[in-house]
């Protein structure tokens, strides 16, 4: 097994304890600022193969413009069955993949390995016929695809201090957003010019070239990603010291990978309810933003050509982006999560209530920029869930990869939120959208007061025994809210 043997975990204890007291406060600070440099750096490729990720996920909902569902002679709730089928795959895998990664302790090859087979198979998707092939090529992508977003939330989970995550999370998640307004704009450009090249029709082109950009870049970051502190090679022994002691001044309990079992990691999570009520919670979330599988189609209804409609679709994601960015970084200066997250959801709510009481043009677009922008409050909830299980990295390495697997059903259900006989208004759509975040910002709520009644209980335990030696810093018990 691939874990820390007693000799490195050894190495690690000492590590912990001797680096910090050896070194000088100013050399120490900028031993730090070097290290963080070289793995946000080093990091910063997961936003290229995460707006890759979304772009192979989405490029149906783009070739559904010209001629898509025609050729594959789609009928009835059989287009909405192509997207949410994806999902389907996309559950059964991630809690296995992230076990694996745990266990494997190599993310640097794990991710690029599911990206090279997510990449062929969306290339292979270009060669469909009907139904059938379309369905097969579509439940095998989510399936390669599962592990990536969850092991990428372990990985940095495994490298960042608690008031450093959610920025890092939503540095690495804006593929997510990127790939929506980006993933258009090349869209547009394929359907465009592609169409009859080698007797090809151009949502063919899409898949095909879309794909093999995915495989070129997975072979890239094999050489790129970082593993976790104790084993990266192009680590200096200093900088691992480091890396390593400052995660364990954070309360992180996931210096060393080896101290738990997979399988403990797992029953650790299951029975743990807080993992339930965030998946539920999640569920729900994702049902209310589910219109973003369906954003080229909303920005048809102004009235515009495919073309047009395509590029329309990028400005909005470029403002989520940012506000993504803003967000994250607010969040973790204030140490506070839920507050930004309700202030996001409120923003799209008022995007849904725009949408459904008016067909204004103008009206309309300006409501895309306020739903785009949900994915702001969605990254700070993955910052907080990170934080929130910061201890055993068995743990968490399952706790992350079952919310976010579960969560996968909203997306699933959201499916069918959006059917074709709703538009082009898609009134009753925006109205179920609106319920769901409205519910899931009650359910978020509920673990926000939750927590917050465990620290109190906690200073409570503090202020009562404060000569108790046996106390561990009180930083590692507060739960960020």
């Amino acid at each position: 097994m691939a874990t820390l043997s007693d000799e490195k975990t050894a190495d690690a204890i000492y590590t912990i304890e001797d680096v910090p007291t050896g070194t000088p406060n100013h050399a120490h600070d900028d031993l730090e600022r070097k290290l963080l440099r070289k793995l946000d750096l080093r990091m910063s490729i997961i936003v290229v193969i995460y707006t890759l990720n979304y772009i192979d996920r989405s490029n149906a909902t783009n070739a559904r413009l010209q001629g898509f569902e025609q050729d594959l002679h789609l009928q009835g709730q059989q287009y909405s069955t192509v997207l949410s089928i994806l999902f389907v795959g996309y559950i059964i895998m991630q809690v296995p993949a992230n076990m694996f990664l745990y266990w494997l302790e190599r993310p640097s090859l794990t991710l690029p390995a599911c990206m090279v087979v997510w990449g062929a198979i969306s290339a292979l998707t270009g060669i469909t016929k009907n139904y059938t092939d379309i369905l097969l090529a579509r439940f095998f992508l989510g399936f390669a695809e599962a592990p990536f977003y969850p092991g990428v939330l372990f990985l940095i989970s495994g490298w960042y201090k608690r008031d450093e995550l959610a920025l890092r999370a939503a540095l690495v998640s804006c593929g997510i957003p990127i790939s929506s307004g980006f993933g258009a704009l090349i869209a547009s450009g394929i359907l465009q010019g592609m169409e009859g090249k080698l007797g090809q029709a151009a949502w063919r082109w899409l898949f095909y070239i879309e794909g093999g950009i995915t495989v070129s870049i997975a072979i890239c970051a094999i050489f790129i990603l970082p593993d976790f502190p104790h084993n990266t090679r192009w680590l200096t022994p200093e900088e691992r010291a480091l890396a390593i002691s400052r995660l364990a001044k954070d309360g992180d309990g996931g210096t060393a990978l080896g101290k738990r079992t997979s399988i403990q990691g797992l029953w650790d999570a299951v029975s743990d309810w807080k993992v339930w009520w965030f998946a539920a919670a999640f569920i729900v979330q994702l049902t209310g933003q589910s219109f973003y599988i369906y954003f080229p189609t909303l920005s048809a209804t102004m009235g515009y050509d495919t073309t047009v409609s395509l590029l329309l679709c990028a400005p909005p994601w470029v403002f989520s982006t940012i506000a993504a960015f803003g967000l994250s970084r607010y969040s973790d200066k204030k140490q506070k999560r839920y507050r930004y997250y309700v202030a996001s959801n409120a923003l799209t709510a008022l995007g849904f209530i725009i949408s459904i009481f008016t067909m204004n043009t103008a009206a309309r677009y300006l409501s895309l920029f306020l739903m785009a922008q949900v994915y702001a409050g969605y990254m700070v909830l993955w910052g907080w869930i990170n934080n929130t299980f910061a201890g055993e990295p068995a743990k968490r390495a399952v706790a992350v990869a079952l919310i976010n697997c579960l969560a996968n059903i909203g997306n699933i259900i959201g499916s069918y939120v959006w059917q074709s006989s709703w538009g082009p208004t898609y009134r009753n759509s925006y109205g179920v959208c609106l319920a769901m975040l409205c519910l899931s910002t009650g359910m978020f709520g509920g673990m926000h007061l939750y927590l917050k009644h465990l620290n109190e209980q906690m200073e409570r335990k503090e202020r009562g025994a404060k000569d108790d030696e046996s106390l561990r810093d009180p930083i590692r018990f507060r739960y960020l809210l």
